[in-house]
């Protein structure tokens, strides 16, 4: 049997098929009131927003390998709902299918060649909202998991795409087939094998079944058919292009560049808004130039044509949360929400295969952009201009507005999981890397109720492993884990049922 099939069958605990025997909530009671703490609400331009609390968890054990043979880690550095498999059943359950999206393979000593790819997972969620404590192995049944399907990416002419660091430039080209717009400059291996190099990060599903994907090296953003082929690139101003002393592209992320994006402090998160074709990327922390790491940038795109034309529409300044000590919460995620309105996952790098088991800061938050300006096609584009001179914001930026949401470490959610933060560092403990966000509509009966969706990176840790066909021990084995939270999102619901396709 091979290493995929027989982790199938080791997978089949979490199968769609699992009898799911859980407590009810008793009398007429709301999930919020059946919840064991009280609902958190949040006020951001007038509107009210509403954390209900956590009502499902998963997990995909560190040694599950996937259809190639490797290791299924990383998965939770992107996630979307599959457009079109989001479906109520009758008992109060839900089932879909999720895209996710790894990063750029198991690297803990070194970047390898790990070609991009996307897996789909097929889950049933069964919300579960009493009050009561579940065992961890309960727990898991509520967002139960089955692995299938993997696609490998290609770039032009076919070629494999690779994550190994980038250490030489492709030059620009023309236009690819029928595609008008030129290729950019572009970060490869190497000079000897020259695939295109991407770290990927956010992930975006379109109706057509194609998916844009956000790259922390360039940081660029990437169109793939659903089999696989690139079919077009986004390159950003110059102010995030990584720069050298002498105004030079340097591609890697091994070190800091003079001016533009930090090393591996990319487009960490990217979105869409349907409604309006509007396509949304995010770095991870502020610009080299900017001045000081919490003001960092989101930039949007028209992408109604995006094989003709993909302009740069909006460019903001967000600024992101600071512990007391002074350390930048840098952001993983984002998600639209409605017109000027976002999720924001920030977080530390505390947790289960993290520098630390204790969690200080891991939020989903919301910010607005309604009255944070617009500094497109301005100076702030160009790399001699920051936003944050000597680290104080520029008296011509108004920044976006961000508010704290959804706490991660809540003890008293955990524990109605089988979960906790700290000690014992055990697989019960939350996970350090969480790095992604989906939404999807509880029903008619709430329309302003969504199930927020999150994945952890697990970075491939596991003793039992496998890399490019190779067996590997990490030395700790760390599962992917899943949390989903009820929240209440009011005028979220157009761009929402727009994006998997209701």
């Amino acid at each position: 049997m091979i290493p995929s099939l027989l982790a199938f069958h080791v997978f089949t605990i979490f199968q769609l098929s699992t009898a799911l025997r859980l407590p009810k909530i008793s009398g007429n009671a709301t999930p919020v009131q059946a919840a064991a703490s009280a609902a958190v609400s949040v006020s951001l331009g007038g509107v009210t927003y509403v954390n209900q609390g956590l009502v499902g968890f998963g997990r995909i054990p560190s040694n599950f390998t996937e259809s190639t043979g490797d290791t299924l880690g990383g998965i939770g550095s992107a996630i979307t709902i599959k457009p079109g498999t989001w479906q109520e059943l009758s008992n109060g359950s839900f089932t879909g299918t999720l895209v996710v999206q790894p990063d750029r393979g198991f690297n803990v000593i070194s970047t390898i060649d790990y070609q991009a790819r996307r897996h789909e997972l097929d889950f049933v969620l069964t919300p579960y909202y009493n009050s009561t404590n579940l065992s961890f192995a309960a727990a898991q049944k509520t967002f139960a998991l089955t692995y299938k399907n993997t696609v490998l990416e290609v770039e032009r002419n076919n070629t494999k795409t690779s994550g190994l660091d980038p250490g030489a430039i492709r030059a620009a080209a023309p236009g690819f087939g029928t595609n008008p717009l030129a290729d950019p400059q572009m970060p490869i291996a190497s000079t000897a094998e020259p695939h295109l190099s991407v770290d990927a990060e956010g992930v975006v599903a379109n109706a057509d079944g194609s998916y844009w994907t956000s790259d922390e090296y360039g940081p660029y953003i990437y169109l793939f058919t659903a089999d696989g082929k690139l079919v077009q690139t986004i390159q950003p101003p110059a102010a995030i292009l990584p720069l050298d002393k002498k105004g030079n592209l340097n591609f890697t992320a091994n070190v800091d560049p003079a001016t533009g994006r930090g090393a591996n402090q990319g487009f960490e998160g990217l979105t869409l808004d349907p409604t309006a074709n509007t396509l949304y990327a995010i770095l991870q922390s502020a610009t080299i130039q900017d001045g000081a790491l919490q003001y960092t940038r989101l930039l949007a795109y028209n992408v109604s044509a995006p094989t003709v034309s993909v302009p740069l529409i909006g460019e903001w300044v967000v600024p992101l949360p600071v512990s007391s000590s002074g350390k930048v919460e840098a952001t993983s995620e984002i998600h639209f929400v409605s017109a000027g309105v976002f999720l924001c996952l920030a977080r530390d790098g505390n947790g289960h295969g993290g520098s630390g088991d204790n969690i200080k800061y891991k939020h989903a938050d919301l910010f607005s952009i309604a009255n944070a300006t617009d500094i497109h096609g301005t100076s702030f584009d160009s790399p001699a201009t920051p936003v944050a001179p000597k680290g104080k914001l520029s008296n011509s930026v108004t920044p976006a507005t961000y508010v704290s949401f959804v706490d991660y470490a809540d003890a008293t959610q955990l524990a109605r999981f089988g979960l906790h933060n700290g000690d014992p560092d055990d697989n019960t403990c939350l996970d350090a890397k969480w790095e992604s966000l989906t939404l999807a509509p509880v029903g008619d009966t709430a329309p302003n109720d969504f199930f927020l969706f999150t994945a952890s990176d697990n970075d491939f840790l596991s003793t039992q492993g496998v890399s490019l066909g190779q067996p590997f021990n990490a030395g700790e084995d760390v599962d992917n884990q899943f949390l989903v939270f009820r929240v209440t999102l009011p005028g979220a619901s157009p761009s929402v049922n727009k994006a998997i396709g209701l």
